[in-house]
């Protein structure tokens, strides 16, 4: 095509239809956005598709539903003054602009990449104004983790399904966060617990409020710390107090300060996200990305809330920080200002210090001016990201901790006993103000709940009671979706892109069952666990997994080339894939039960919906029986909703009609309520969140939270991809394709399943 019929517009490429249209309006018309609506080119679904005697070649393809989209940018480049990919920041980012340039054929044309980490007219035009070329190195990186994970995948899947059964799948990641859900089962069950007891004293300063508790420590003048073991030597003890005589030894009073947290990274929002909102990391990550790529606030258009957040980097933008420290100013005063503005360094290895963290992109748009544009859990995400990021630039909290050491002189004035009384004092909120982070326990924060009078050293008290109370020590918990994730930051395994997937193929391959909030590995986790660790021990390691995250970071840096770390990885992988057919037995048991059918021994196998008794003389005899003692019915999923009838907490239960909230003292108590499935689908119509509901004859169908003053509905599925031709809602059809309800476009994409939540 000759220069002439190419026109002044310039195309820009990004992802998404939303993030499409807040560039758009932030461009103008002299650029034409596009979206790829995510990956255009992948490794085959249905074969390996790397050559591994060519160097690991990858063998992508453009999947059906995608050529014509491919074919409109190609058409539309053709076109272009000037191309620009603007995709993602982040090295999946990187890898989609290569594969549009490699799909599309757009080597040929003038194009430049551009990145920015925030979609706000600044951010935009700065990117625009300084573009730069695909960076090779991030692209390989990528490649690298996708290879390895498709290696993995194909290798030890099939391995399981020999020795398991049919379905099963390994991972690099996922398979290592199932060994530390398992090894932490095994601790909890293998843990012996200890009896220990506390006494506390009351005591008063005569004529003087309040009385206050004090605690046994030891002997006086001993460093030691008092051990009791058992009930009998605390009844020993409080002989001892109740003969004493009690004065002040010392009291000091110190100021203890508190540093805000950094603001949001990827894993610790998250984690709090999980902590305060309830939010699974799916779902926390659905709501982050709209509010990045951009929701209309009414007469200012479409606007993206919040920066990238993706990231591992706790850097912010000069500009943002003295935006905070302005706002923090005129908001709250200068005391609560510190002298300089607050710099975090990221401690976790990997964290890439040119991004930035999940912030605000204007800290003076306040949570509740733009609430009544936002659902309520975009609303409450954005809350908790905005509150993070001012308090983290707000001046450290002031504590007054207050501690006095008290002698306890039994009558016979030997040994004497020291006791200990401490109160915390919130002297200066500071950020606290604002924010206070969640916590992992659901212990409380013993905050001036021990008030003390006006005590010197050598006061007199006098002793009002005495309360031994007996305790046991403790197994380490069961993991959260917060705190595997924060053990998996810690040690290395992952990365920002891979926390939420992880979380969520776990427990959809059946490995992890949700126990309230905590995380228990099911009976094919142990099995599938076991298996892979003794056969393929170092593919499972802790310390090898994370070793191979620093390699895929040394591809990104430039300091390697991605096939030999993948040469490096396949070799012993495929050794102890030849070992592990032969030497790893079929995950069978022998019974003494015999078949119905033919008589013969049963043997206990693995199906999709848990253990049964078959044949052993299967396939001639397809005989099968149900395991005594297996449910074959899903669990009852414990919730933390309050049954409106009685107060108790309610259950998920299965029933005619799919899943319902049911009072879990049943059937005492026979309170109900429905379970609402959340799709993170928007309402075309009102920008509502699609639910799925029941008619009264049980059928399920689509509608809009809004209702009623919204009636959208739909009988199909509504999927969060938007439609690749026109951007409207397209829903999934019986045959396993998708049609979009404005174009009645159809064709293939994902499926990932809704979401259930409790509603009231």
């Amino acid at each position: 095509m000759t220069m002439a019929a190419k026109n002044s517009k310039s195309l820009v490429v990004v992802e998404s239809p939303a993030k499409a249209r807040t560039i758009s309006r932030i461009l103008g018309s002299k650029y034409d956005v596009k979206a790829s609506v995510g990956h255009v080119r992948d490794l085959p679904k249905r074969d390996l598709g790397i050559q591994i005697d060519d160097d690991f070649l990858p063998k992508y393809v453009v999947p059906k539903d995608k050529a014509r989209t491919v074919k409109e940018i190609r058409d539309a480049a053709q076109k272009a003054g000037n191309v620009y990919l603007a995709t993602d920041p982040d090295r999946e980012g990187e890898a989609i602009a290569w594969h549009l340039l490699e799909a599309a054929d757009l080597g040929d044309l003038p194009l430049q990449r551009v990145v920015f980490h925030e979609i706000t007219p600044e951010a935009v035009q700065e990117a625009f104004e300084h573009p730069r070329d695909i960076d090779m190195k991030l692209v390989d990186a990528q490649q690298a983790r996708r290879v390895l994970d498709r290696l993995v995948g194909y290798r030890l899947s099939p391995f399981l399904w020999t020795k398991v059964r049919r379905g099963l799948s390994a991972g690099r990641v996922q398979s290592v966060a199932v060994r530390l859900v398992v090894e932490r089962e095994r601790e909890i069950e293998a843990f012996t617990r200890q009896e220990f007891w506390t006494i506390d004293a009351e005591l008063e300063k005569p004529q003087v409020a309040p009385s206050f508790r004090a605690r046994l420590q030891g002997l006086a003048g001993k460093k030691q710390k008092l051990e009791i073991p058992n009930e009998t030597e605390a009844q020993r003890l409080v002989a001892l107090l109740q003969s004493a005589s009690y004065r002040v030894l010392t009291v000091q009073t110190k100021t203890q300060p508190r540093r805000p947290a950094a603001p949001f990274i990827t894993s610790t929002l998250q984690q709090e996200a999980s902590r305060k909102l309830g939010f699974s990391t799916k779902r926390t990550m659905q709501i982050a990305q709209q509010l990045y790529e951009g929701l209309s606030l009414g007469s200012e258009g479409e606007a993206g809330l919040i920066t990238y957040m993706r990231t591992d980097s706790t850097n912010i933008a000069a500009s943002a920080q003295q935006e905070t420290r302005a706002y923090i100013t005129e908001r709250f005063g200068r005391e609560f200002l510190p002298t300089a503005a607050r710099v975090y360094t990221k401690k976790v290895k990997g964290a890439q210090e040119a991004h930035e963290a999940v912030r605000p992109t204007h800290v003076r748009r306040e949570p509740e001016a733009v609430r009544r544009y936002l659902n309520n859990d975009q609303f409450r995400l954005y809350n908790l990201i905005w509150q993070r990021m001012v308090a983290s630039q707000m001046a450290d909290a002031l504590f007054d901790v207050t501690t006095a050491d008290i002698e306890a002189m039994p009558s016979d004035r030997r040994n004497p006993l020291l006791l200990r009384a401490t109160n915390t004092q919130l002297q200066f909120a500071g950020f606290r103000q604002v924010y206070i982070e969640g916590r992992d326990d659901d212990t409380e924060e013993d905050l001036g709940n021990n008030p003390l009078p006006t005590l010197t050293e050598a006061d007199v008290l006098r002793a009002l009671g005495f309360f031994p109370d007996q305790h046991f020590t403790e197994p380490a918990p069961r993991y959260t979706e917060a705190t595997l994730i924060k053990a998996l930051e810690e040690k290395g395994i992952g990365r920002p892109s891979t926390y939420a997937p992880t979380m969520s193929t776990i427990q959809d391959r059946g490995y992890v069952e949700k126990d309230g909030r905590y995380l228990k590995p099911s009976d094919l986790g142990f099995v599938v666990n076991d298996l892979l660790v003794e056969h393929f021990q170092d593919f499972v390691d802790i310390g090898f997994t994370a070793g191979m995250e620093d390699e895929l970071d040394d591809i990104a840096s430039g300091d390697r080339r991605w096939q030999p770390v993948v040469q490096e990885f396949y070799k012993p992988l495929e050794k102890a894939l030849t070992v592990a057919k032969d030497a790893a037995p079929k995950q069978v048991e022998t019974t003494d039960v015999q078949c119905p059918e033919c008589g013969k021994p049963m043997l206990i196998r693995w199906g999709r919906r848990g253990r049964f008794l078959a044949c052993s003389g299967f396939p001639e005899c397809k005989g099968t029986l149900p395991l005594e003692g297996e449910e074959q019915q899903e669990a009852p999923q414990a919730t933390d909703e309050k049954c409106p009838e009685c107060g108790s907490p309610m259950v998920i239960k299965s029933g005619r009609f799919g899943r319902f909230l049911a009072c879990s003292r049943y059937p005492e108590c026979k309170g109900r309520k429905p379970l609402t499935v959340t799709t993170g689908v928007r309402c075309p119509k009102d920008g509502g969140e699609l639910l799925e509901r029941r008619s009264r004859r049980g059928r399920i169908f689509y509608g809009c939270s809004n209702y009623p003053k919204c009636d959208f509905t739909t009988w199909t599925r509504p999927l969060a991809q938007p439609c690749p031709n026109c951007g409207g809602l397209i829903t999934a059809e019986r045959d396993g394709k998708a049609k979009c309800t404005a174009c009645n476009w159809r064709g293939e994409v994902e499926q990932p399943a809704p979401e259930a939540t409790p509603v009231a």
